[in-house]
């Protein structure tokens, strides 16, 4: 359970409470399988052999009736412990047979320990396993030895915040708290204890993160980006193919006064699929060239980072800048060529996937670097991109994934973040249906509709795994009866899947790029970069498979022209409660961050993070699910907290600094999370 010492049995919070205030006698028991707590003595004990071992059974009765107590394991222990005739609290679950109650395994405590114990009416239950259960480590067990530990220390407890925080929101003190979450004397008690423990752990967890932004800032030099020059004037009046967004040029200010001042920019850009993320990060590397430095922009996929190169040198076509593509498929020729003009300067902007962070790969003068879906790469591979200069590169990580504001409050504290929440004009919302499989033929029939109005479209098969034999047999399936549907020479058709051969795959894109296949059939890789204006229907099968992200994801491929779009979701009828939330919320919004608000709360925080940054969130009380009104709390007072006592040096605030350096020490978890 992840108890070591004193602390951790301190810091086990129980998982819920049960009132004991009531007390029933045998006579009024009703065969409602409910808890029940009953004062009576045992008059007699018998063992009774079975098939397998024996049970012990024991009579007990008050001045109402009597019932059975049942053990079927610890027999001889329990019998050797148990006092005939003398008054016993029990407690537990009543089962009825024939209109006689049994007790199995019931919770027992001699009336005159009860009386003395610190008991209260609302009695803890500690989460367990059933090992524990089965070694005889009761919850009964683990309410004595934190009763113990208490009558040990005295009940007291360090504080840990400041008497001005402790005034300022009325929490209890640091001792009240924990004793009024194992031993609450009432409900108002035990939420004001429940509220002042969540309000400490999402407090120094927000310290540590803001803390290590001010240090940052102050510690972590930079390159000054001091001119907007002739690269960015140039494009932004005479090459910007539309008007930027409020948003947009929101973004771009914010990039602007990063860069300006001679501290590395760290900055996550969130923005839902065909919000105009390429064109702020275009701007943003016009203003380091500007400025005599070079830029990078590194993308996870090489289709990905291919169409980002196709998009970049389309906008510059007209301007003299020097742009290459480096992806684990570049010719060794071509290597040679980056390599060299990348150290002598002339290459201005290189735009490529992993490859990028190899050795071999030296710029003359790095000043901007821009990851995209930066999830996908991990904290090492990012930090190769700092040791390619003498000072670190400004960085600017994008991501089409909305981010929970609590999540982004709780793991990405320490980053600036901006957001473009307003699509480019001109961009129709994109129309989401859930059809059943029943409706196929009418879907068939409107695919045709589009097809004819000149459009195209995208058929997406779930593959979880790319080796689960019914994700491929459910693609190849459907793949049949489309072409079956579809037949040529009138309908052309691409198919995608993993399995493929990356030419092969590669060939087939472009044939869907070009508008000479009318429907492409794929798996999920497709959710991250391809971009075809002319494709305005999503088809996504057993759409009850996917994740709301993946979802959303899929939906942002299509609704990138100027006609309306359409994405459908086709389920069976049996959906479960969490499919069914999914898909109406699909329907019901294309906000990513309310999308991305209802994912949080159905996975929770560490499903949403992945394995590798759950551990970030392993909370002990606090939910950033349910408790964001604390977290939200917690973040103000300790930028607050900051802002007013940079090291935490006053003497108001030596409590926070001796908890804060005792955790710092024991986890230094939030390091390396930017």
């Amino acid at each position: 359970m992840g108890i070591f010492t004193y602390a951790d049995l301190a810091n086990f919070f129980p998982n819920r409470y049960i009132d004991r205030t009531q007390f029933f006698k045998i006579n009024q028991l009703q065969t409602n399988n409910s808890e029940v707590q009953i004062i009576g003595r045992i008059t007699s004990l018998k063992t009774v052999q079975q098939k397998r071992g024996s049970r012990l059974v024991a009579t007990f009765a008050d001045d109402t009736g009597s019932m059975e107590l049942v053990w079927f394991r610890g027999a001889k222990w329990i019998k050797d412990s148990i006092k005939l005739n003398i008054p016993y609290v029990i407690f537990g679950r009543v089962n009825s047979y024939i209109g006689f109650f049994s007790m199995p395994h019931p919770e027992m405590e001699l009336v005159k320990e009860y009386k003395k114990s610190l008991r209260t009416a609302m009695q803890p239950v500690y989460p367990s396993t059933e090992l524990l259960g089965n070694r005889g480590i009761s919850n009964r067990v683990m309410q004595k030895l934190i009763q113990t530990l208490y009558v040990e220390i005295k009940g007291d407890f360090q504080e840990t915040l400041s008497d001005i925080i402790i005034e300022q929101l009325q929490l209890l003190s640091k001792s009240e708290a924990m004793f009024n979450i194992h031993f609450p004397k009432n409900q108002q008690l035990l939420t004001k204890a429940r509220n002042r423990l969540k309000f400490e752990e999402l407090f120094f967890i927000q310290l540590q993160l803001i803390r290590k932004k001010i240090i940052r800032k102050s510690k972590i030099k930079g390159y000054a980006f001091e001119k907007i020059g002739d690269h960015f004037n140039d494009f932004y009046n005479n090459n910007l193919p539309f008007d930027l967004t409020n948003a947009q040029k929101n973004v771009l200010k914010e990039i602007r006064k990063d860069v300006a001042n001679a501290v590395q920019m760290n900055r996550l850009l969130q923005g839902d699929v065909g919000s105009g993320k390429t064109i702020v990060a275009v701007l943003s590397m016009l203003i380091a060239l500007d400025n005599g430095f070079q830029a990078a922009f590194i993308a996870p996929t090489e289709i990905l980072a291919t169409q980002h190169y196709n998009a970049v040198n389309e906008l510059l076509h007209d301007m003299k800048i020097s742009v290459k593509l480096l992806t684990g498929s570049s010719k060794t020729a071509m290597r040679k060529v980056i390599h060299k003009t990348l150290e002598n300067g002339e290459l201005q902007i290189l735009i490529g996937t992993h490859a990028l962070l190899e050795d071999k790969v030296k710029f003359k003068n790095l000043g901007l670097v821009i990851i995209d879906e930066q999830h996908r790469f991990g904290v090492a591979q990012r930090a190769k991109m700092w040791m390619k200069n003498v000072l670190p590169p400004h960085v600017l990580v994008m991501t089409a994934t909305p981010i929970p504001r609590t999540l982004a409050m709780s793991v990405y504290g320490d980053l600036d973040i901006s957001v473009i929440d307003e699509l480019p004009p001109g961009r129709k919302s994109i129309k989401t249906l859930h059809r059943y499989d029943k409706n196929r033929l009418g879907v068939f029939k409107f695919i045709k509709d589009e097809i004819t109005k000149g459009r195209q479209v995208y058929v997406v098969y779930p593959l979880i795994k790319e080796s689960e034999k019914m994700d491929y047999k459910d693609l190849m399936d459907g793949y049949e009866s489309i072409v079956r549907e579809f037949p040529l020479p009138k309908y052309q058709i691409s198919i995608v899947h993993g399995k493929m051969k990356p030419a092969d795959k590669e060939y087939e894109m472009q044939r869907f790029i070009k508008g000479e296949t009318q429907i492409m059939v794929a798996t999920t890789v497709i959710e991250v970069g391809v971009d075809v204006p002319n494709a305005s229907v999503m088809i996504v099968e057993s759409a009850e498979r996917f994740g709301l992200s993946q979802l959303h994801q899929l939906r942002g491929r299509v609704g990138r022209g100027a006609d309306q779009s359409y994405c459908i979701l086709m389920s069976s009828f049996k959906l479960s409660d969490n499919a069914k939330i999914r898909i109406n919320t699909m329907v019901k919004t294309s906000d990513g961050f309310e999308i991305s608000e209802v994912d949080l709360k159905l996975r929770g925080p560490g499903d949403l993070m992945g394995t590798q940054q759950s551990g970030i969130l392993n909370l002990k009380i606090a939910d950033i699910v349910k408790d964001t009104a604390i977290l939200q709390k917690a973040r103000e007072i300790a930028i607050e907290t900051l802002n007013k006592d940079n090291n935490l040096s006053l003497p108001e605030n030596k409590n926070i600094l001796y908890t804060y350096q005792m955790i710092t020490k024991n986890r230094a978890i939030w390091a390396n999370i930017s």
